[in-house]
């Protein structure tokens, strides 16, 4: 992971309404084993939060000037401090007006990992621990606390430059608290929702039941294929990459690596070819089928519980809410 530029600011801000202060570092961090380790360290943790979510720019405005010198940064060959020293002082600015905000360490990093170029910015926190000395003795130390992130956002600067379409080249945490609590830190970023993670990766695990029902296929491959696409998804979220429908649908089906991504485009489920994966969604996402003498079952794991319940003592299923097809049918076979 070759990192180009790294700097740290301090932004000192109590809770109780007081000034923030500003303590700006003057020069870039100089490489080292220990900046590679924090850069990996904190990329873990980011890809691991749940509730991230992705979007775009805003266009440049006195209100969102960030893509403006982001833009000129790396057009015009500028100052990597310079343009960082901008962007946290307008942070700065931005938390004395929230009182919800306290302050911390401000990371600024542009890094490139494989082909593709990245901006990562990072309110960072340190932790009280121990450690023990030279001496043996033990002492208390501190640390950056990288599990606890709450305040981050990753920009793909290739994928802005190079693709005009894109809605999703920006991710950021959502926040645990609730969205005021990040609020300022997306203005910040100039930041605009763009892709809604679990409505799109639950449109794309719908359109994935139905394209297993209009196969027919046996129990044993269904199963077999939705794991290959929980695997893939799962796989693709530890990253923090998002899914591309293309490659999911060669996972699916090896033979007719173009059948699932058919599928998708001629029932115009509306999804965009790439689909940043919630995990939340995935994790409730199994289905449990079975045929026997005529009768074929198949139902999503999350939904038993509420509409299908299992009695093990009868060995029966109940199902509330039957699809209206069905319904219509059993009407008509009653009349």
């Amino acid at each position: 992971m070759p990192i180009r530029h790294c700097i740290v600011h301090l932004i000192d801000k109590k809770p109780d309404g007081s000034p923030a202060v500003l303590h700006a570092r003057d020069s870039e961090l100089a490489a080292s084993q220990a900046i590679e380790n924090m850069l990996a360290d904190l990329n873990d943790s980011y890809n691991a939060k749940q509730g991230k979510a992705w979007g775009f720019f805003h266009e440049e405005s006195g209100a969102y000037p960030f893509s403006g010198w982001l833009k000129a940064y790396l057009e015009e060959g500028g100052d990597f401090t310079a343009f960082s020293r901008q962007a946290v002082e307008h942070l700065q600015k931005l938390m004395e007006e929230s009182n919800l905000s306290t302050g911390g360490h401000v990371l600024f990093a542009h890094y490139q990992q494989g082909m593709t170029d990245y901006l990562a910015i990072a309110l960072l926190h340190h932790s009280e621990g121990v450690a023990v000395n030279d001496a043996l003795d033990v002492t208390p130390a501190k640390h950056l606390d990288l599990g606890q992130l709450h305040l981050a956002a990753r920009i793909n600067i290739s994928e802005w430059r190079n693709n005009k379409q894109s809605k999703q080249y920006i991710s950021f945490i959502k926040g645990k608290n609730g969205k005021k609590v990040s609020e300022y830190f997306r203005d910040f970023i100039g930041c605009q929702e763009g892709v809604d993670s679990p409505s799109e990766t639950r449109t794309l695990l719908k359109a994935f039941s139905d394209f297993v029902e209009s196969e027919d296929l046996p129990e044993e491959q269904a199963r077999a294929k939705t794991d290959t696409l929980v695997d893939y998804a799962t796989s693709q979220a530890k990253m923090g990459e998002p899914m591309t429908l293309t490659e999911l649908s060669g996972l699916i089906d090896e033979e007719r690596p173009k059948a699932f991504y058919d599928h998708i485009r001629n029932k115009d489920y509306g999804l965009s070819p790439e689909i940043p994966a919630d995990k939340r969604t995935l994790s409730q996402f199994r289905r449990f089928t079975g045929r026997a003498e005529g009768l074929s079952i198949s139902f999503e794991a999350h939904l038993l519980g509420s509409k299908v319940e299992y009695d093990e003592a009868s060995d029966t299923l109940t199902i509330r809410n039957l699809p209206t097809q069905l319904t219509d049918q059993l009407k008509r076979r009653k009349d």
